[in-house]
């Protein structure tokens, strides 16, 4: 059998062993999951393939991770799998990266491996070890390689950077879901011929660097669509790959990535360590004003999402959170330089509302927070929609914190076409845990009518 090939016909054991384990029959199991006995009774023997929605099921059934189920139901070993950490993540040698790279990549074109990669959860403690090889790894002497592959050279770099952009717009005016799957395959079918190919040392790092920023958008798409691990693994993958080209900057941006997503997931601890691995990285780079705003606004995020001032009246919290935010102001207003990497140019400064509005909210004040997602969304609502519809609803957590449940309701109901016109499930999740605040409310009206508008629309 091969790798990542199911290995129905010879039955599954495993699920049959959980079963047996657990004393259920297998109509019972049926019933738990919401199948016939004879589904169940063709899945255990390996006639049918399992849906992706009964998978979490089975999961919840048995008390054991998504990755387990997988490997019960496709037949692999977990150790096949990407692992956690990326495999190797201390080698930044040219090969080494280029064939870790080129594994994930082909796993995403694999549909049994890519629903593996999208069933698996963030695990927090990967990250001690690609900060620690970031940190303190030996660079490579030379990103050179002698490949198999053709010649590469300058302007196969920039058709590279060409379509990372042109896939980036299409992300923020439509949300992940149109994207990603031309990105992916871009990447497998685009990129990793060319880092298999043969290029000199200036090529060499301009190709790590073009191959880390298109494996970011890979791992953004997936955080877009909240599949946490598949995007971790892509956010390690674009940091190995920056390690290997020796270009602290794009570390800079995927570890400001990095922070964010630990930040989205309320992993403090994790966010401030990235956040300020970021800061570091950038002081030692000598990093452009801009580099420095956006990394200052991630460092007093990740803080506030720790420190939770407005829950614990933590002052002293609360007061390097306001220098940090300060900090990155004053750096943004010193303006760009010709050093600007080409994705900064996308952090304009009304980001910085957009970050100070999540700190000023954790910091307890509701209506400067509400100010500045006002801000952001006025300025968004044309070009970034899916910026306007985080902002929108952002805006409606603040009203509703200080109690102004109409005003609320007016910015959530203004979010929904916006949520309807993205697929993002970042963006309908944020909207659905808002309306979940709302049960206290439950009684209104106005609630009521938002809500019933609100899965309506959805679930057209």
């Amino acid at each position: 059998m091969g790798v990542g090939e199911p290995r129905w016909g010879g039955g599954r054991p495993e699920l049959v062993r959980a079963r047996v384990q657990r004393g259920l029959s297998q109509e019972t199991a049926a019933e738990a999951i919401g199948v016939t006995p004879t589904t169940w009774a063709r899945w255990e023997r390996g006639e049918q393939g399992v849906r992706a929605c009964y998978r979490p099921r089975i999961a919840a059934l048995f008390g054991v991770s998504a990755v387990e189920v997988e490997r019960w139901i496709e037949g692999w070993s977990y150790g096949e799998t990407p692992s956690w950490p990326v495999k190797d993540f201390g080698d930044a040698s040219p090969a080494a990266t280029v064939k870790a790279a080129a594994l994930l990549w082909r796993y995403e074109m694999d549909p049994s491996r890519r629903h593996l990669l999208a069933s698996l959860p963030f695990i927090p403690t990967a990250l001690g070890e690609w900060l620690t090889s970031w940190n303190y790894g030996t660079p490579v002497a030379s990103a050179a390689q002698e490949g198999a592959g053709r010649a590469v050279g300058l302007a196969d770099v920039a058709r590279i950077d060409e379509a990372q952009r042109a896939f980036v717009q299409m992300d923020q005016r439509f949300g992940a879901g149109v994207v990603r799957p031309v990105v992916v395959e871009y990447l497998n079918g685009t990129v990793a011929p060319l880092l298999r190919g043969r290029y000199d040392e200036r090529v060499g790092a301009e190709l790590m660097t073009a191959a880390a920023g298109m494996t970011w958008l890979a791992g953004w798409t997936a955080f877009d669509l909240n599949r946490q691990g598949q995007a971790q693994q892509h956010f390690g993958q674009a940091l190995r790959l920056a390690k290997t080209g020796n270009d602290p900057l794009t570390g800079v941006w995927v570890l400001a990535t990095l922070t964010r997503q630990a930040t989205h997931l309320e992993q403090g601890t994790w966010a401030v360590w990235l956040a300020r691995a970021a800061t570091d990285t950038a002081r030692r780079a000598e990093a452009p004003p801009r580099v420095m705003a956006l990394v200052l606004a991630g460092e007093a995020r990740a803080m506030a999402v720790e420190a939770n001032p407005a829950e614990t009246g933590d002052r002293h919290s609360a007061r390097q959170v306001e220098h940090l935010l300060a900090e990155a102001e004053r750096a943004y207003a010193r303006g760009a330089t010709d050093r600007d990497p080409a994705w900064v140019g996308r952090f304009e400064a009304v980001e910085l509302d957009a970050q100070a509005g999540r700190c000023w909210s954790l910091l307890g004040d509701h209506r400067r927070a509400a100010a500045c997602a006002e801000t952001v969304v006025t300025a968004f609502s044309e070009r970034l929609p899916r910026s306007a519809q985080l902002n929108r609803v952002h805006a409606a957590e603040a009203y509703l914190d200080m109690g102004e449940l109409e005003q609320a309701i007016d910015s959530a109901r203004a979010a929904i076409p916006m949520t309807k016109a993205l697929t993002s499930a970042r963006s309908t999740d944020l909207l659905r845990r808002f309306a979940d605040r709302l049960e206290p409310y439950g009684d209104s009206v106005m609630v009521r009518e938002f809500r019933d508008r609100l899965n309506s629309e959805l679930a057209a």
